[in-house]
């Protein structure tokens, strides 16, 4: 079993990708001190974590000062491999804790990670992974699906291309 982690205040909260768009991994990273922890996510991971912290700030008050430093800490070597995603706020500490499982087998007991982060660090988070998330491949037009350097099939054309 990884180790399991208890950030309480932590000092960033980011989320980047290494390698070319289509090749793209994501990550989740935290520093609280000299302490650095990078979880493997899916992109569909952490589009989904970023609009739901999203919706969840839109009913609080704005953010004071947003990080300015958000991109990724080398070296970027994964803990582990995220599985699940929980996201509470704690209004009496004004924290959102998320709380970070691991993916394991089915049986299988996996670590966790608790994360308490700050509203100004969520909605950094939130605006950076937006980011993130959209600077990949374009979405095709037709189905939505990512576009390719090298072309696209779109099931929507059945395999036909549009005549000029």
């Amino acid at each position: 079993m990884s180790d399991s982690y208890n950030l309480d205040d932590v000092d960033t909260l980011t989320t980047g990708t290494v390698g070319p768009p289509g090749q793209r991994v994501f990550y989740l990273q935290v520093q609280r001190g000299p302490q650095l922890l990078t979880f493997k996510m899916e992109k569909t991971q952490v589009a989904a974590l970023v609009r739901y912290l999203g919706t969840l700030l839109a009913d609080l008050p704005p953010p004071d000062v947003l990080p300015a430093q958000l991109d990724l800490v080398e070296p970027v070597e994964p803990e582990w491999v995220v599985g699940t995603l929980g996201v509470s706020y704690d209004e009496d500490t004004d924290r959102f804790v998320l709380l970070v499982e691991e993916l394991v087998e089915e049986g299988e007991e996996g670590a966790m990670a608790r994360i308490a982060a700050t509203r100004d660090q969520v909605a950094g988070l939130v605006l950076h992974g937006a980011e993130v998330v959209e600077a990949g491949r374009p979405p095709c037009p037709l189905c939505g699906e990512p576009l390719d350097a090298e072309g696209h099939v779109c099931v929507r054309t059945n395999g036909h291309k549009p005549t000029a």
